[in-house]
């Protein structure tokens, strides 16, 4: 069975986790800058079985996709047609970031940290992995 990779995608950088064989934890794997996001992919999944790609779907409030959906609309396409093997599957990333932040606050980060955005941006990818894979159903063939 191959692993979940999840992206909390963002112009500038994404952050990256993935789970372990048994899906049944989040882990953080990587902030990369997204510009060198696809060739980053390209080498993981050549070394790496994954089966699944979760991709952060920024919503608002009442659901409807926000303003930097369009911007990862075309990415999920591009990924598609690059792994056709793989399933790439939108999920609700609504609140991540904070949820970020706030498991940083909990788990005691220094404030000079919390302002590492690429940090942000892992724990961010970790949740909604995480969030992914105790969903009911969602991460089991």
């Amino acid at each position: 069975m191959g692993r979940i990779l999840a992206l909390d995608y963002g112009v500038k950088r994404t952050g990256v986790a993935v789970s372990d064989p048994l899906r049944i934890i989040a882990n953080a794997l990587e902030t990369v800058p997204t510009a060198q996001l696809l060739p980053f992919l390209q080498r993981y999944l050549a070394e790496n079985p994954v089966e699944v790609i979760v991709v952060g779907k920024p919503v608002q409030m009442d659901g409807t996709p926000s303003e930097s959906f369009s911007h990862i609309e075309p990415f999920v396409a591009r990924l598609r047609r690059e792994f056709p093997g793989v399933e790439v599957v939108y999920y609700d990333e609504r609140f991540t970031s904070v949820m970020a932040h706030r498991a940083m606050l909990d788990g005691g980060v220094k404030k000079m940290a919390r302002r590492d955005k690429a940090l942000v941006d892992r724990i961010s990818a970790t949740i909604i992995l995480q969030d992914y894979l105790d969903g009911p159903g969602k991460n089991r063939p």
